[in-house]
């Protein structure tokens, strides 16, 4: 059995990210990325549907540490695997990487203070075992493998394709086809002008309306910063920029949602004209920020409806038929795709089952620890970035977390980190994991998701501003995070310390 300081769970943005900071904070220390699929990358590599992109600037979805140089902020997917392959390569990752592991279970053991982490391996179909002190789970928040398929009648009728964006087929040919696209959420509004670009027929079939905003894909004061300062100052400069407006308009959102949500559907009208139904196809039932926006770059979307390659029909679907749809109003579409932009699965540390001391975890039943830990949990670190802003703000406040534990651990000469509930918190308020986010993907799953309260440091407040303050800047000894089990408390404990020592010293 292999033995590392650090196990990273996951070879996608949050993955590699953690890696480089663990390069940088902890140098010296082993780790080892477990990827389960073939590629670096995660929801990159993963995706392949047209028009695949960020609904994130690059400035901020981007890592602190690497700039982001190219002049289109909202980026597409090939261009952002590009991004995280080259940090990758910079950062010297490469042998850090185990392909094709996919982790099935993590069994924590108090008097050895390690994980032992179960993978099966893709390409022999062996079951492998690794053990570490530290797990850090960057698995992400949804199935790779599944999807949200809701179970439309008379699906099986139907006589074309019908494609999820999850698993879209290579070099697939849609150019002349008719389309109907299922969905109204930022994948819909990302496929529906990308296959209307590339010669398709296209009406967008959605239940209800989502809010849309329209930017340019390029940031003119990125790109002029970059041009006259040093490109990390430029890139920092706009990090903030973007940070600071972002929190204004969702700060907007939540005090004044009846002016924002006027500003916003009046944007649609501007674009779309006064003969346009917006009412019914872009005004949303929910106020701002209940649910995510969808971001449209250079307005892609409204212009391909002006140019009438893009229809949107509001409705219910009813059932398939033959050659389409039969929607509850009774009107009937016909296509020769369809595709099913129905949502994403979630999947909670990426279904992977643990064990503390023999005892199986259920993380409905914990609460979460600044939104990164879990309690009565040991020495686990997971990732999970916002669901308001750009992922990785929060991800490389995670990862700069772990440091901080790590080099805290070996200076104290302890083995063992794990969030305690003070007798104070006993009996505290129960809350869901994500709070006043109406969105269906989440309301599914999210009695399987760790509990928060309303206090802390057992919260998740999802708001940039107090994570850097409370993960950054907050005191790791705080009465709640338990610090024990020192070191040379066994001799199994000793020779793992020599394993991994060895290890590191044949890194």
């Amino acid at each position: 059995m292999e033995s590392f300081d650090v196990i990273i769970v996951g070879g996608g943005l949050s993955g590699v990210g953690t890696a480089c900071h663990l390069r940088e904070k902890c140098p010296g220390k082993s780790f080892v990325i477990l990827e389960g699929r073939e590629r670096l990358g995660g929801t990159w590599d993963l995706f392949r549907y047209p028009g695949i992109r960020s609904d994130s600037d690059m400035h901020t979805l981007g890592f602190n540490f690497k700039p982001w140089k190219e002049a289109k902020s909202i980026a597409d997917g090939p261009s952002i695997l590009k991004y995280i392959k080259e940090t990758a390569e910079e950062f010297d990752l490469g042998g850090h990487v185990r392909y094709q592991h996919m982790v099935t279970g993590a069994s924590w053991d108090t008097k050895s203070a390690s994980w032992v982490v179960e993978a099966k391996c893709g390409e022999t179909g062996a079951a492998l075992r690794f053990r570490a002190r530290m797990l850090s789970m960057c698995s992400g928040y949804y199935s790779y493998s599944e999807w949200h398929d809701p179970e439309f009648k008379d699906r099986d009728t139907y006589q074309g394709d019908i494609l999820h964006p999850q698993a879209w087929p290579d070099e697939y040919d849609y150019a002349g086809k008719r389309v109907l696209v299922i969905g109204s959420g930022a994948t819909a509004m990302t496929i529906v002008p990308a296959m209307a670009d590339g010669g398709a027929e296209v009406t967008m079939v959605q239940r209800s309306p989502t809010y849309v905003v329209s930017r340019p894909d390029q940031d003119k004061i990125a790109n002029f910063l970059r041009k006259m300062l040093p490109e990390r100052t430029a890139y920092a400069l706009t990090r903030l920029k973007n940070i600071l407006l972002s929190r204004y308009f969702y700060h907007q959102c939540m005090t004044h949602p009846e002016k924002v949500r006027e500003k916003l559907i009046g944007f649609v009208r501007k674009h779309l004209g006064p003969d346009y139904d917006t009412d019914t196809h872009f005004s949303p039932k929910y106020n701002p920020w209940e649910q995510r926006m969808c971001l449209i770059p250079n307005a892609d979307l409204f212009r391909t409806i002006n140019e009438g390659k893009v229809n949107v029909v509001t409705d219910g679907i009813e059932r398939f038929t033959e050659k389409g749809l039969r929607l509850i109003s009774g009107q009937e579409l016909e296509a020769d795709i369809i595709v099913a932009a129905t949502g994403l699965k979630l999947r909670v540390l990426g279904g992977v089952q643990f064990k503390v001391d023999g005892r199986d975890i259920d993380f409905s039943e914990t609460f979460t620890y600044k939104g990164l830990m879990y309690s009565d949990v040991p020495n686990l670190v997971q990732t999970f970035g916002y669901i308001n802003a750009s992922w990785t703000l929060r991800s490389d406040l995670t990862a700069e977390y772990l440091c901080r534990l790590v080099n805290h651990m070996d200076a104290t000469q302890v083995r063992q980190c794990t969030p305690r509930l003070r007798e104070e918190d006993r009996g505290m308020p129960e809350r869901s994991w994500i709070e006043n986010f109406s969105s269906g993907y989440m309301q599914r799953s999210m009695h399987l998701f760790p509990k928060q309260s309303d206090r802390a440091p057992w919260h998740n407040p999802q708001r940039y501003a107090l994570d850097k303050k409370m993960i950054r800047h907050g005191a790791l000894e705080d009465g709640t995070l338990v610090f024990d089990n020192p070191a040379g408390a066994s001799n199994e404990a000793e020779v793992i310390d020599l394993a991994l020592a060895g290890d590191r010293k044949a890194a």
